[in-house]
């Protein structure tokens, strides 16, 4: 089936037990985390050859880590062990009108700290077909930008295709003196399969899209496709949240010739909305590997990014079974 090679930051989440605030109690849930890892996790529940390239400290904490990876089927041997410190987040979650909030504790991690030079692209894509980023590591600081283009530079250089995630994180951004036009726009040059919806296409090109739902995001991908040749596939999900318990989710995907999107999907009774977009993007790549019609392809990222809000913690862990179940509608208990 191939062989997928993410690259980006693991980190461990810190949350309040069920629905309370930050240290209501002094309790805390700990979680492996990370949008990259996340997808390699799921797309490895999934029975595919996944691996990651990341660097954590030599210590219990980044031991941890690589642990909980490696028991998920993921290949940790990208994983270095650099200086400097494991990246937290800290993920409160929401309930009925009050929004989950998140706060990042990052700075001076492993991974951010990283040179460069620590990465021998060569050797870690040896035996790839498909190369996962996203915009969360150019985000982390000058560091994780050089790093991160030239991953995607070797990449491309290989003729390894790759994927990018724009995952827009306008806490990490505004935290240092960054460009994240230039620099998600270089990395978006080398990619064939962009997770972006029009918000995403309007801060790369500076444009306004009109209209309503599809057809501005048929206008918006119309006009990424125009700027970033490379560009085939462009993916994302539309929400609509009535409260943090019961959102509206559909998934469209567009390319050059065409678009679809879903029917929107209720999900009510949300146990964890933190990494449904992760999921969603497995789903996708996961359908496109598979080779399925475009339409059930958007119907495989929608089902997975449902799924996850079903499930604590960061990554998605579900089977084919599981995506089979949901689009069938059998909710029912299993026996």
């Amino acid at each position: 089936m191939g062989r997928f090679v993410a690259f980006g930051e693991v980190m461990l989440r810190m949350s309040p037990p069920g629905r309370e605030l930050l240290l209501q109690t002094p309790k805390l849930d700990v979680w492996v985390a990370g949008a990259e890892a996340n997808v390699v996790t799921q797309l490895a529940k999934l029975g595919h050859d996944t691996a990651l390239v990341s660097a954590v400290p030599a210590n219990g904490l980044g031991d941890a880590a690589v642990t909980h990876l490696r028991g998920h089927g993921v290949d940790t041997r990208g994983i270095q062990r650099l200086a400097g410190r494991m990246g937290f987040y800290f993920a409160t979650s929401g309930a009925g009108f009050r929004a989950t909030d998140v706060l990042y504790d990052r700075a001076g991690s492993s991974f951010a700290t990283a040179p460069t030079d620590a990465w021998d692209w060569n050797a870690l894509l040896a035996g790839a077909d498909r190369f996962h980023l996203s915009g969360i590591t150019p985000a982390l600081g000058p560091n994780g930008t050089a790093a991160a283009i030239a991953a995607a530079e070797a990449a491309t250089r290989l003729g390894i295709p790759v994927s990018f995630d724009g995952n827009y994180r306008a806490r990490l951004w505004e935290a240092w003196d960054s460009d994240p036009r230039a620099t998600l726009t270089e990395l978006i040059g080398h990619a064939d399969v962009l997770f972006g919806n029009h918000r995403d296409v309007s801060l790369l090109l500076g444009e306004t899209f009109h209209g309503d739902g599809p057809e501005r995001r048929r206008e918006a991908a119309e006009a990424a496709f125009a700027h970033f040749p490379k560009l085939q596939v462009i993916s994302s999900t539309a929400r609509h949240a009535d409260d943090a318990d019961r959102n509206r989710v559909s998934a469209r995907i567009d390319t050059r010739e065409r678009g679809f999107q879903t029917d929107e999907a209720l999900i009510t009774g949300i146990v964890d909305r933190i990494g449904a977009g992760d999921a969603f993007a497995s789903g996708i790549l996961h359908g496109l590997r598979r080779g399925l019609a475009l339409e059930d392809v958007a119907q495989t990222g929608l089902a997975l990014t449902a799924l996850k809000h079903s499930l604590p913690g960061d990554a998605s862990l579900f089977t084919q079974g599981d995506i089979d179940a949901f689009l069938g509608g059998s909710f029912d208990v299993r026996r």
